[in-house]
């Protein structure tokens, strides 16, 4: 018998991806929904999907067993945010202000706004108080029904602030039920004080900065803005190289703004995902799509900048293309912090259905920081991750927009979240 100390009964129906690794192309557009299922946790993990007849059978209820009532809800797997800017100092509404006046972000940044703004800020800050404004991020975070969401550095840009980013980021997923994938994103800009030295900064941080972070276990993967005005192919490619010798897993800002080929880089250098891609060309669209190499498409950006132009989604989908959507939740071009609302926008401006929607925040957006054989899907043997919305189905997650669907949610087999109220600590 399997002993369950946490039990959702009777759920009225239960939604996951089309299946529990990655979708691809037009399966993209298929869910699995079903009805009056019952999903029990040992601890963390789930042990029991089936119905009720199953679960007499093969399951027993520990003595301090959870039980809930599923008839009312709609449930999903917590939604998982695959570009995250977590942990920086202050905010930059004043530059928001200058943007909506018609000023860009590159100018912006050429006045000594924009990264460095926030890296000035962030390099002022105490660790503590980087905690403790990260902790209330998450908390909005987790409200909205992100369960995991991986977490960059890159707003310290030497060795004392990347690695203060990074610990901060370790501190707070001790204790957050949030769980935390870091990423050293220390090549996210050129530090004034390296201005027109690309190399020795890229140097420093392969020399200085990496080998510590890979000493202290506090980062996973290794990113790098690849972007005209920040790191051109060449540079990216010689850093990346460099990050590969060390033992990390790669990542890309790819061709946000204009195409160097940064695509093609991620797809050469078996990146796990390739992020932004707004400006990809025919040809990288043709090769990335046929790779494994993910796309994480960021529509928060493009709707915050007012710009005018989106990543071209359908056209990775029709390919077979990996797609994803993430937050990147940031200062200055995304200040958005909501998966719920990233799906959203995946379907009023990228063009996806509900269904394709929903794959790229859950088990895609996953697979895209290598946790799709832990999260993403409700499965035997993956975390107990699971939202409770009561709504009368899932499709009115998109159609009444503006509220909060989520009623409960659950991290790891603990109820974390009850009636759109923190709980977790209690």
């Amino acid at each position: 018998m399997i002993e369950i100390n946490t039990l959702i009964k009777n759920i009225k129906e239960l939604i996951n991806p089309a299946n529990d690794l990655v979708v691809r192309g037009a399966e993209l557009n298929s869910i699995r929904v079903s009805h009056n299922v019952w999903v029990g946790a040992t601890g963390e993990d789930i042990t029991f999907i089936g119905f009720e007849e199953d679960f007499n059978k093969n399951c027993l209820l520990s003595e301090d067993a959870v039980v809930i009532d599923g008839s009312i809800f709609v449930a999903m797997p917590g939604f998982v945010d695959p570009h995250n800017h977590l942990p920086f100092a202050g905010t930059r509404q004043d530059e928001f202000r200058m943007k909506l006046q018609g000023v860009s972000y590159q100018e912006i940044a050429q006045k000594g706004g924009g990264i460095k703004g926030t890296v000035r800020k962030t390099r002022d800050i105490h660790i503590d108080q980087l905690i403790d404004a990260s902790e209330e991020r998450l908390n909005h975070i987790l409200l909205t029904g992100t369960t995991t969401c991986e977490a960059k550095s890159g707003y310290g840009l030497d060795l004392e602030n990347e690695l203060k980013q990074l610990e901060a980021i370790k501190a707070v997923d001790a204790f957050h039920p949030v769980e935390l994938v870091p990423t050293f994103l220390g090549a996210h800009e050129i530090p004034e004080e390296y201005t027109g030295r690309n190399m020795e900064f890229l140097n420093m941080l392969v020399q200085e900065v990496m080998p510590e972070v890979r000493e202290r276990d506090l980062a996973e993967f290794v990113d790098i803005f690849c972007e005209d005005g920040y790191f051109s192919y060449d540079e990216a490619e010689y850093y990346l190289d460099r990050a590969i010798e060390q033992g990390f897993k790669l990542k890309i800002h790819a061709d946000e703004f204009s195409s160097n080929n940064a695509a093609l880089l991620a797809v050469r250098k078996k990146a796990l995902s390739a992020e932004h891609l707004i400006a990809m060309t025919d040809e990288e669209i043709e090769a990335i799509s046929a790779s494994d190499t993910s796309c994480v498409f960021l529509p928060g950006v493009s709707f915050f900048l007012k710009m005018k132009k989106y990543a071209p989604v359908r056209q990775v989908i029709q390919k077979n293309g990996i797609v994803a959507l993430g937050s990147d939740f940031n200062p200055g071009s995304s200040m958005i912090s909501s998966q719920l609302f990233i799906m959203l926008l995946g379907i009023f401006q990228l063009g996806l259905t509900i269904e394709e929607a929903l794959n790229t925040v859950t088990i895609n957006a996953a697979y895209a920081i290598d946790r799709q054989k832990r999260v993403g899907s409700i499965a035997i043997g993956k975390r107990l991750d699971l939202l409770l919305m009561d709504i009368p189905d899932y499709s009115y997650m998109a159609y009444h927009i503006g509220i909060n669907p989520i009623h409960t949610i659950i991290k790891s087999g603990e109820i974390v979240v009850k009636d759109r109220h923190l709980v977790y600590g209690e």
